[in-house]
């Protein structure tokens, strides 16, 4: 069995209950079939990614997993938001991301497990693997669903004839028919935050690389860069360029995406570690305990502490 770690901390926190970190769960290898980067099954009790997963407690994973319903509702907390998934809704959650399942929701359907690397980066390029800007939580039409359906079927398939073929050619195929569920799903995605836009009154924009390389990049370097300039200098943009692909995308400015990242993680280890308030502020960029705070004061109207008093 794979060993989990501990994100800032190595004492074996179990995501908020005692310990200095949250857990992070890596791709369980040695219960994938003929160890192949991914898995797809049915959900149901006992079937977990790791012997010691608190799955009713907070914790992250190194690895993406898409669940598709076929009965609910259920609910599934995501970065501090409350999902609700019912029939017929996928929800996909990516590397990094703090969740926690739901003790009183019983999870039916089909769950698909994929380690990062299983894939081709053209592909990962492709499938928006990385973006974390796109929703969680999917509601396909009758005729998507429909599709979606039959591509992780057919996968689950290909997943299970072992015997068929020789190991490299059944990865072979594994990964042409992950890429084609993918991206079915990845265009749901893409659909999804369009609509989001519109209802927030922005115009919609076709996928720009420079907003893209941007993202990457701060997903990158968040906990130790905070200056846009610097993201710019590094991307070989300028500041003005950056400016105007990042709000066409997101309607926000490069240093309002940046600080919305850096808050979001700067929650994850206030609300499930125990670290410090003067450590979390270190682990997201910022030495000065007193900066820290008053930076987290400005974007959530709350100092760390009381933050941290309030989820507990």
């Amino acid at each position: 069995m794979a060993d989990e770690h501990t994100q800032h901390g190595d004492d074996g926190g179990d995501g908020g209950d005692g310990g200095d970190g949250i857990r992070t769960f890596p791709f369980p290898v040695d219960l994938s079939l003929l160890g192949v980067g991914m898995q797809v099954g049915p959900m149901g009790a006992g079937r977990t990614w790791h012997a010691h997963a608190p799955l009713h407690r907070v914790h992250r994973i190194d690895f993406h997993i898409v669940m598709l319903f076929t009965g609910g509702p259920v609910r599934h907390m995501i970065d501090f938001a409350e999902y609700e998934a019912t029939a017929g809704d996928l929800l996909w959650i990516r590397p990094g991301q703090v969740h926690r399942f739901s003790p009183e929701s019983e999870y039916r359907g089909t769950v698909l497990t994929m380690q990062p690397g299983f894939l081709p980066r053209a592909t990962v390029e492709a499938t928006g693997l990385y973006r974390y800007d796109l929703p969680p939580l999917l509601h396909p039409d009758e005729a998507r669903l429909a599709a979606l359906t039959a591509s992780l079927d057919q996968l689950r398939r290909e997943y299970e004839d072992a015997t068929t073929l020789p190991l490299s050619l059944h990865t072979a195929v594994l990964r042409h028919t992950l890429t084609a569920f993918l991206l079915r799903l990845a265009h749901l995605a893409a659909g999804s935050a369009r609509e989001a836009r519109r209802g927030r009154g922005q115009a919609d924009t076709p996928g720009d690389s420079t907003f893209t390389l941007f993202r990457d990049a701060v997903e990158r370097g968040f906990a130790t860069n905070h200056s846009v300039s610097a993201y710019a200098d590094a991307l070989g943009y300028s500041r003005r360029t950056l400016v105007r692909a990042v709000r066409a995308a997101t309607g926000e400015t490069p240093k309002g995406f940046i600080d919305k990242r850096v808050v979001l993680e700067a929650k994850r280890l206030l609300a499930h570690s125990d670290l410090p308030i003067a450590r979390v502020g270190a682990a997201v960029g910022f030495p000065d305990a007193a900066n820290f705070s008053k930076f987290f004061q400005q974007h959530t109207d709350m100092t760390p502490a009381a933050f941290r008093a309030e989820l507990r």
